[in-house]
């Protein structure tokens, strides 16, 4: 089958930086390196509803607003194939026989499904779709036959579940299923701080940058941005730890950055340097964060602007993908199925067999 890749999204709002530096950029080079035989991009609309059960609307929105940030990052529909998770309904079927090969004692041992309940406040009222969504994560991962799944180290529970269950089926009924492999992150930062320097970003705590902000809203919100301990004055030493300013650096400015913004360093080891020493204001570091985020971001708002003319495309390009991506799946599924033996109606021999069983 090939070296097969997966990767997707909740669509539960735009995507900000914070999905940029964490996977998007990563995607884009994937796909165009062309290492792998197939890529799959999907939005997670059945996981999102998993705790967003009682407004699917909110999930019904993002896939736009999601498919835009995708193209416009640069996912090329002609390199990988972008689906909408709702649309593969053999996932449904095969979440369901999975959830056969695994108990309820080893889905509560995972530590991430424990961390997003308790995120969530689930702990005393859980639902059971958002219970079994690492079965559910199994079926996506498995029907695609995916043998690589970008994601952070806090996924490797997750990928280990997965794994179990490939080697369950494939041990009682026959070797349909593939086992996959993390692809952990290799940028520096690979999680982004929210702009008022909190671990996480939110929406609801209005700490991000997204991708489709303007240049007068980055700058806005790069304005407010926090630069950890507080100085009387620039002359003061600067203080790195809990600076999201210099997180931020780390992750998007370039030496081409300084070259072009600040030609007075040559790369951000010699601005950290001297910041440290003091004698750099932290609005002269912020001026220069917003140059590189604007400069980024351009050519992403420019490919969302096109886009953003022609949305039936955009959804058409969703449709076409979507059916490609069912495809594969019911291929996968029709070898699922002979394997647990309920190919009742393909099976000829069998038919034979119990015809000739009752046969007078």
């Amino acid at each position: 089958m090939g070296k097969i890749i997966l990767t997707g999204d909740r669509p539960t709002g735009k995507l900000h930086l914070g999905h940029y530096i964490g996977s998007l950029q990563r995607r884009v080079q994937l796909q165009n390196a062309g290492d792998f035989d197939k890529m799959f991009v999907f939005m997670a609309d059945v996981q999102a509803l998993t705790d967003n059960a009682d407004n699917p609307e909110k999930i019904r929105q993002n896939i736009t607003e999601v498919a835009l940030d995708y193209l416009s990052a640069g996912l090329d529909p002609q390199k990988c194939t972008l689906y909408i998770q709702s649309m593969i309904p053999e996932l449904a079927e095969l979440t369901t026989y999975l959830m056969n090969l695994i108990s309820v004692s080893r889905v509560q041992r995972n530590p991430t499904v424990k961390t997003e309940i308790k995120m969530r406040n689930f702990e005393a009222n859980i639902p059971l779709g958002f219970f079994c969504y690492p079965v559910s994560q199994a079926a996506d991962i498995t029907a695609f036959k995916a043998t690589t799944v970008p994601a952070g180290e806090d996924q490797e529970p997750m990928l280990e579940v997965t794994r179990e269950l490939v080697r369950r089926f494939n041990q009682i009924y026959a070797p349909v299923l593939v086992e996959p492999e993390i692809m952990l992150p290799e940028n520096v930062v690979c999680r982004l701080p929210g702009t008022d320097g909190k671990e996480k970003m939110s929406k609801s705590l209005g700490n991000c940058i997204y991708l489709s902000d303007d240049e007068k809203t980055v700058w806005k919100k790069v304005k407010k941005m926090s630069n950890g301990a507080p100085r009387m004055s620039m002359e003061e030493p600067g203080h790195l730890e809990c600076n999201a300013v210099f997180t931020y650096l780390e992750a998007f400015s370039t030496p081409e950055d300084f070259a072009e913004f600040w030609p007075e360093f040559q790369n951000l080891d010699e601005l950290k340097a001297q910041y440290v020493k003091g004698g750099i204001g932290d609005g002269t570091c912020k001026k220069f964060l917003n140059s590189v985020l604007n400069k980024m971001l351009t050519p992403i708002r420019a490919r969302r602007h096109e886009y953003e003319q022609d949305i039936p495309e955009v959804f058409n390009i969703l449709k076409k993908g979507s059916e490609e991506a069912r495809a594969f799946a019911a291929q996968t599924m029709d070898e699922v199925r002979k394997a647990m033996r309920i190919d009742y109606f393909s099976d000829a021999a069998y038919i034979e067999e119990q015809a000739a069983k009752f046969k007078i």
